[in-house]
This record gives C-alpha cells, structure tokens and sequence, in this order.
C-alpha cells in the first residue's frame, strides 16, 4: 500500500530559546511548551544539543516527534553521533559536515563516513546546504550528488541564497542548477534571506512580495515535489530556524528585533504547507 507523502512541520530548539520575553511563544518549562507547540500546530521539535532523556519523554508522551542535529568532521564522529542519535531514538538528524577548506579526498572520505554510519544505524542523516561545510557552495555540491546520489539533504537554503548570491547571475540558471540537489532534500531549515542579509522578516501584507520570498517558494516546492515523487522517507521536515541577533541573524533595529521570530515562524509554516499543497498537485 502507497504511503501518502506527508509534510510534518516541527520547532527548532536553538530559536525556541532565544524568542525575547516580551515576544509571543510558547513559555514555561519545556514540557509546557511542548504543549503550547502541539496547540500552534508544530508535530516536533528539533534539538540543537541532545536532549535529556526527560525532555524527550515529554516530546513522546504528547506524541511530537523529535530530530537531532549536529557537526561531524570525520568518519568517527559521524559513527558516534549516528549511534548516539539511534540509540535515543531520534527520528533523524541535520549534519555541519566539515569545515569548507577539505579537499576533495578528503571531503569523500567524510561523505562516505557519514552515509556508512547513517546505513549501520538505520536514521537518516541529513547534510546541510550551510556556510563553513563542505556543502557551502553549489557547484561543489552538485559535484558530490553526482559521485554520491544516495546523499540527502537539510535544505538551508539562505546560507546559499545570500552566501552565493544567487541572482546575480541569474537566479532562474542557478535554480536550474541545483535541480539534483533539491530532488534530494528531506528537510528544511525554514528561513528566508535577500542577497544580503541571511535572516529576514517577511511582512505578510505586503503585495507584490519582494522577488526573494517568491524564490524560497520555488525552492521549497521543488523540494517538496523531490520528496513526493520519490518519498522513501516516512516524511519530509520543515522546521522554522529563525536565530537571535546575539548570532548575528536576526537583525535589529534601534535595540529591537526586526520582527516577532514566534509569528514569523508562524508564517513560514502557512508559507511551506501552501508550497507542498503545490508540489503534491497533479
């Protein structure tokens, strides 16, 4: 029996944490946001650090589901980080793999690394498309596609949109460009940038939207209609990642955040399910 494709929608921990206290969102303790994220429509959360065996019990008696994430630098790490992931019971994990200066040797060594421990341990690894990797750019990485298909990946597109400046040149070529990457991705790290700010906010009045928020469309649909025509995963994942100012994402304005992250998070989840609506239309 065919499964249908589905999209679950969960929280990223690391934004969780740092919505500022006077902003809307979930409060209380973790267990009690858990509960406010369930009534907001989330299905899960994903951990920046691992959670402790009490917080994901919290997350498995109110049946949301749990992803992991991390950085792997070598062979090794990824099998540790593999079986840490299984071994708790996560349903996957979102990889920083490398720092962006391995050569290619070494860069294939890792990529084998990482899809030998994810096959040995059965949960899903999935590489980001992320500044400082050895994904960080889109020729690279389409050139490991090709060498490795069986790759899989977080699609974190603002990282490329602003660090490779997609439209200049063109964003329609480079779209074209990656179409083997975004067949392959599985999970998205909901964000949005413009060519020169990785995080910004999207004013929902606004008609027309500006040109980028029209390409993340095209980017998540395409994502997700990879996934429909091929969904060998139970699902694929799109979780808001808006990040503090502290980190220098965010930005701010006269000492106050650009936008409210909790409603914007709100948004991009409206933003994505209306993009696999399309993706899974005939």
């Amino acid at each position: 029996m065919n499964r249908k494709p589905e999209l679950r929608c969960y929280m990223n921990r690391m934004a969780l944490d740092s919505f500022p206290q006077e902003a809307a969102g979930p409060k209380g303790d973790f267990e009690q946001q858990m509960e406010q994220l369930a009534q907001a429509g989330f299905q899960g959360i994903q951990f920046a650090q691992p959670g402790s065996s009490a917080d994901l019990a919290a997350c498995r008696a109110l049946n949301m589901g749990v992803a992991g994430s991390g950085r792997v630098n070598n062979a090794h790490e990824a099998a540790l980080l593999a079986e840490q992931v299984a071994g708790d019971g996560y349903e996957c994990a979102t990889l920083h793999a490398g720092w962006g200066m391995e050569d290619n040797n070494e860069a294939f060594a890792l990529i084998e690394g990482i899809l030998d421990a994810s096959s040995r341990n059965a949960v899903p690894l999935y590489v980001e498309t992320h500044r400082a990797t050895i994904f960080q750019d889109i020729w690279r990485t389409v050139r490991f596609v090709e060498r490795f298909p069986e790759l899989r990946f977080n699609g974190d597109f603002s990282h490329w949109y602003a660090g490779q400046e997609m439209v200049y040149g063109g964003f329609d070529n480079k779209f074209a460009f990656i179409q083997s990457v975004l067949d392959r991705v599985r999970f998205i790290h909901g964000r949005i940038a413009n060519p020169g700010c990785i995080q910004v906010a999207v004013d929902p009045g606004a008609n027309p939207q500006p040109p980028y928020v029209e390409h993340f469309r095209q980017l998540w649909t395409a994502s997700f209609r990879g996934f429909v025509s091929n969904p060998e995963s139970p699902f694929i994942c799109f979780t808001p990642e808006l990040l503090a100012p502290g980190i220098y994402y965010a930005r701010t304005f006269e000492g106050r955040e650009e936008s409210d992250r909790w409603q914007q998070s709100l948004l991009l989840n409206e933003m994505a399910r209306q993009c696999f609506e399309r993706a899974c239309s005939p």
